[in-house]
């Protein structure tokens, strides 16, 4: 059998359409020298990555570790040859069982090796399983947030900006700094669940604590939790630096073990990717529970776009971004909500706004590359370079989404309703908020 090249390999699975040029360290080349974009695979170890793994995370291992590269790349933001080579997806080829047998005959002819993965990849979910850390138990969670969280709390700042605001922000227009739009998207929080100075309000999973600065300033009595301690730590010197000690508080807790309840609303931003779809019950109830009656929820989350395809991740965003994280449909979120025994009164879809909110950040991690660098290691700015701007580009083809759900629980005993006939935290509407 005819040892392959790396071009005849790539032959196998996509057509020369003359959209891409891809060369090899054996001398190969597929595709024409003019072509848009061009690949390089700069040695052998990305060859073995893709054979050990052929999907995405055979790629990012090949592409963080400077394997694969591509000199209209931009490291902090590859989002453009992203969108390139989504163009080659009617190119693509099946190949059959005896080429990719012929692919890895060729590549074990020259030696089975199973390179070690990048330094920075995460434990995979049999490895966490075998250390006892199961999906999203109480240790299973502090484990996958602090993988994610505890990093340097000045890179976040460097491509989320002053807000340290890291979910979906709200625009009015493309043309609105990142800035306002996050300080728009805590805003419409706050005027949904319509809280009036010195009401209680809990902030699940609150992040560097945004939000309980913005809800202080109203005069709401704020308490967020997160299990990450580099966050607590920033939010509470935040607090202290605005003089919000009286009404804010950063806790370093689960959700779970916040012992207080009846508090007037919930927000829950960002945190629901990391609870789980079969707990998506006790989570609600546990909402629930803490609420007064006619208290309100806003759950803010990125979801499928439908039912029909699995809740996990990835192997890429597993390993590296969000381990044992799941998303759900609108329509298996609303189910859960409902059966808990919420009253949903609003729900809103986003995507469109998380796409340009990656967009800003991404352009802050190019503007503050050198010093990410200096931070992290070129292979984890890369990495966050890669996840954001692969996932503008699913929000924008609408392959996720992001929504909020404005729910209320009822009162049973007063069967009052407690909030106005239209939307009241719409700007031009005439319906004043029920508790101004």
């Amino acid at each position: 059998m005819t040892a392959m090249n790396v071009a005849d390999m790539v032959s196998i699975f996509l057509k020369n359409s003359g959209k891409i040029n891809i060369t090899a360290f054996d001398g190969s080349s597929f595709g024409p020298q003019d072509a848009p974009v061009h690949i390089s695979v700069n040695n052998s170890r990305a060859v073995y990555y893709m054979v050990d793994h052929p999907n995405d995370l055979g790629l990012a291992r090949a592409y963080l570790q400077g394997d694969i590269s591509s000199p209209e790349l931009v490291p902090g933001d590859p989002y453009e040859v992203f969108k390139q080579l989504m163009a080659l997806k009617p190119d693509l080829k099946k190949p059959n069982p005896a080429d990719l047998a012929r692919i890895v005959t060729s590549v074990y002819s020259h030696g089975i090796r199973h390179p070690e993965a990048p330094s920075i990849e995460g434990p995979s979910r049999w490895k966490r399983r075998a250390e006892g850390l199961l999906p999203h138990s109480k240790a299973g969670d502090e484990a996958t947030v602090s993988y994610h969280y505890d990093q340097s709390n000045e890179f976040y700042r460097l491509f989320l900006g002053p807000s340290m605001t890291y979910t979906c922000a709200v625009f009015d227009s493309p043309q609105d700094s990142l800035e306002e739009a996050q300080e728009r998207k805590l805003d419409l929080v706050l005027d949904k669940l319509d809280l009036k100075p010195g009401d209680r309000l809990l902030d699940i999973g609150c992040g560097w604590g945004s939000m309980e600065i913005r809800a202080a300033k109203r005069g709401i009595r704020v308490l967020g939790v997160t299990l990450a301690a580099e966050q607590v730590k920033w939010a509470n010197e935040w607090i202290k630096r605005e003089g919000l000690e009286d009404l804010a508080e950063v806790r370093q807790m689960d959700y779970r073990d916040v012992p207080e309840g009846d508090f007037d609303a919930i927000c829950s931003i960002g945190m629901m990717e990391h609870v789980g779809f079969k707990h998506y019950p006790s989570y609600f109830k546990e909402i629930f529970d803490k609420l007064k009656p006619n208290g309100r929820l806003l759950n803010h989350q990125i979801t499928r776009v439908n039912s029909t395809t699995g809740k996990a991740a990835g192997e890429f965003i597993d390993r590296y971004i969000f381990p044992d994280g799941q998303l759900a449909s609108p329509g298996e979120i609303e189910t859960v909500i409902h059966d808990t025994g919420f009253e949903i009164v609003n729900q809103e879809n986003l995507r469109q706004h998380y796409a340009l909110t990656l967009h800003d950040w991404n352009k802050n991690l190019v503007a503050g590359w050198d010093r990410a660098v200096e931070l992290m290691g070129e292979p984890k700015a890369r990495l966050w370079g890669l996840y954001m701007a692969g996932c503008a580009l699913n929000f924008e083809l609408n392959n996720i989404q992001v929504h909020q759900f404005l729910c209320v629980r009822p009162d049973s005993e007063t069967m009052t309703d407690t909030y106005p006939l239209r939307p009241w935290w719409v700007e031009d509407s005439t319906v004043k908020p029920s508790k101004a």
